[in-house]
């Protein structure tokens, strides 16, 4: 990634690995979420979850994945695809049936990666370990994409996430001992978050060994329960230009080598009352491009927190740290 760039982008990851544009092919299942078992779910989810643009879950992953696709091809002369197993939580299912749905993407022609988004509560050793057989024995590639969204604890507690940090960094650390490639979905602007959380969510990506993430701007979709208090005033959206802000810090701390797949939300505007300030998502993109080049900012400038920073106070002249202790020491005795 060059600073000019500004951040490391998912079409340049994607080419990296595969020498070639890919496209994703969403898939939507007939499954829930655990969340939802047990109450509404996120405050921010829908009934469809966000799986807007994806078809019927009645049919067919084969059927879903054929139609995307002979569509793509004829649109943009592709050759290589994504199967993404998009809406809701892919893993809360029994395994021999995921497996089965994993098996039925793995015969449909040029498939050369299988992503699956779920959420760090329902990421298990037996589940990942059928995961990397799979993976071994169809040379097809797989990313899991995690749903965190902030590493704020307590925001994760309002909105009625289900789960904590812990549950995050479990599911982190479980899913790259095997070697799977790994994406993190976060919300920079949720209700109760400030530009300190954003700094702090991407530092926590960076140390748990993410190779992409997916950024989305908060949207208030219909019906669900955070429009219910958006709509009685109980909170407010940060503005377009906080948000740029966060965004801006996000990158800047977020390790160099983490590809980034998004960085504004996308719904159908008759799906959503708040989206984007109003604002589409390419003209935020070019806008925000252009905050970025005048605040001289990009990903990774402040991506020095790793390694043991602290040490490099003993990098300097070892005279100079010796005259440095002795003057502390003085300050303290005065002190007593």
């Amino acid at each position: 990634m060059s600073k000019e760039n500004y951040y490391y982008k998912y079409s340049e990851y994607l080419k990296n690995h595969y020498h070639e544009k890919v496209y994703k092919l969403p898939v939507n299942l007939p499954i829930t979420c655990p969340n939802r078992l047990e109450g509404l779910g996120c405050t921010f989810c829908s009934d469809v979850g966000t799986g807007f643009e994806a078809m019927d879950s009645r049919v067919s992953v084969r059927d879903q994945l054929i139609q995307t696709q002979t569509y793509i091809r004829s649109r943009y002369k592709a050759t290589k695809f994504i199967a993404y197993f998009q809406n809701y939580t892919n893993t809360f299912m029994p395994l021999e049936q995921l497996m089965s749905y994993l098996q039925e993407a793995a015969g449909i022609e040029d498939i050369v990666e299988i992503a699956i988004s779920t959420r760090p509560d329902c990421i298990r050793d037996d589940y990942l370990d059928r995961l990397l057989h799979f993976s071994m024995c169809t040379h097809i590639a797989i990313t899991i994409e995690l749903g965190l969204q902030t590493a704020n604890y307590h925001t994760l507690k309002s909105i009625h996430r289900g789960h904590g940090l812990a549950e995050y960094i479990d599911a982190c650390m479980r899913i790259k001992k095997r070697g799977f490639s790994l994406c993190t979905h976060v919300i920079l602007n949720l209700p109760g978050d400030i530009t300190d959380d954003a700094i702090e969510t991407a530092k926590i990506l960076s140390v748990t060994g993410n190779d992409l993430v997916k950024l989305h701007s908060l949207y208030i979709a219909k019906g669900t329960e955070m429009a219910k208090d958006y709509e009685k005033g109980s909170f407010e959206i940060c503005s377009k230009t906080d948000y740029f802000q966060r965004l801006r810090y996000f990158l800047e701390y977020l390790r160099p080598d983490i590809a980034v797949e998004r960085l504004f939300s996308r719904i159908p505007e008759k799906d959503a009352i708040f989206c984007n300030w109003q604002t589409s998502w390419w003209k935020l993109l070019d806008e925000f491009h252009t905050y970025m080049a005048e605040a001289d900012s990009f990903q990774g400038k402040q991506c020095t927190y790793m390694n043991g920073p602290a040490l490099k106070h003993f990098d300097r002249n070892e005279n100079d740290i010796i005259k440095e202790y002795s003057s502390d020491n003085e300050r303290r005795k005065r002190k007593i």
